[in-house]
């Protein structure tokens, strides 16, 4: 069965695993402690939902903001890098009890998984998280996961929990992801604007669709935007799972999106699976590879990626490395894992098959990226 509107998110026949995302904006009070009574309100709906037969995994945002409270760091913890490690190694355990202690109280078991962007985008790791997913599930459990702050660095951080939870869709084999926001979902143009609509359902984020959206976190709490829960529908859409923005300050915010059909549902573009969805979720590229006109044109077809084709090689990169694809306007068009080091595809750019063996020094193997590790965008 299908996802077809928000009140499927609500069906265990079409959802039967769900990845919940909750904010610091909603997670904490107008004096910067946790709203335990929306919280709690929350995690009823989750117990509501397991006891109709729904998995649901949750990602929380929140160490920071905890810890920067009981440390009384100044910036919400935010003032620095060593500030927000030292915030959220304080703050995750803080987070993580205030979770376990609520979800007991419905007799369901919390466990706690740390992430940062390595674990998803290194082939090994991710597949062990997706195990350690899938087991705690198994086991009855709600995972409740974050990044993991108080190592993470800017060179290994996902920067925002939407993509975090559209990676954990991915490697828990989950049918949706619900991004719990501060609004009804997305609109054609700033909510605020006059005759500004809300838009339902949403078959693919093109440019337009970018344009609509604002990067701006409100409460000065999230690291996100509208912009981010964009990305975020890109990964999980392309791997065949559906997303929803919806407004999580309401009371009981999952039965109001689903009962009265409020925010907006994106719909899955197309169903990558196992490793093409691993390889188009990544996000840390080593590099990129400017294609000509007749280059994209094969692989939207379905191609793999030829030396031939190549016009230009941007940043250093090894053999089995991921690498960005784009057009001669800088337009993305695919990702994928390069056959060659970047000074070899340099080398061989713009040449025939024919002529490489000379500039390589050795046979040219069958394509700088062939199409099995190849994904378009």
């Amino acid at each position: 069965m299908m996802i077809a509107r928000l009140a499927d998110l609500a069906d265990p026949a079409a959802t039967p695993r769900l990845v919940l995302k909750v904010g610091s904006a909603l997670l904490f009070g107008a004096g910067g402690a946790p709203d335990r009574g929306w919280l709690e309100m929350l995690v009823a709906e989750i117990a509501a939902a397991r006891a109709r037969g729904q998995e649901v995994i949750v990602v929380s945002s929140g160490a920071i903001a905890l810890g920067a409270a009981r440390l009384n760091l100044p910036k919400g913890g935010r003032a620095s890098l060593a500030d927000a490690q030292a915030a959220a190694a304080v703050g995750q355990i803080a987070l993580a009890g205030l979770w376990s202690d609520l979800l007991a109280r419905h007799g369901i078991i919390a466990a706690q998984l740390l992430l940062t962007l390595d674990d998803l985008d290194e082939r090994r790791r991710y597949l062990n998280a997706a195990a350690t997913l899938g087991r705690l599930l198994k086991g009855g459990a709600v995972p409740v996961i974050n990044e993991n702050d108080s190592v993470a660095t800017e060179e290994i951080r996902f920067g925002d929990n939407d993509r975090l939870a559209a990676r954990v869709a991915q490697a828990a084999g989950a049918a949706a992801v619900v991004l719990l926001s501060d609004v009804d979902g997305l609109y054609d143009r700033a909510p605020a604007e006059p005759g500004a609509q809300l838009l339902p359902r949403v078959e693919g984020v093109t440019d337009a669709v970018h344009a609509m959206a604002s990067t701006a976190s409100g409460s000065g709490l999230g690291s996100g935007g509208m912009t981010s829960k964009l990305q975020a529908a890109e990964i999980a859409t392309r791997a065949g799972i559906t997303l929803a923005i919806v407004n999580g300050t309401a009371d009981r915010p999952l039965a109001r999106a689903t009962g009265e059909e409020i925010g907006t549902l994106f719909l899955p573009t197309r169903r990558d699976r196992g490793r093409k969805a691993w390889l188009g979720g990544r996000q840390r590229l080593r590099g990129a590879l400017v294609v000509d006109g007749g280059c994209a044109r094969a692989l939207a077809r379905g191609g793999s990626l030829l030396a031939s084709g190549i016009v230009a090689v941007d940043g250093t990169f090894r053999r089995g490395d991921p690498v960005a694809v784009r057009d001669e306007q800088g337009r993305p068009l695919a990702q994928g894992l390069v056959e060659y080091d970047g000074e070899e595809v340099a080398r061989i750019s713009g040449r025939r098959s024919e002529e490489q063996a000379a500039l390589l020094g050795y046979a040219p193997r069958a394509a700088v990226i062939h199409r099995n590790h190849l994904v378009l965008l």
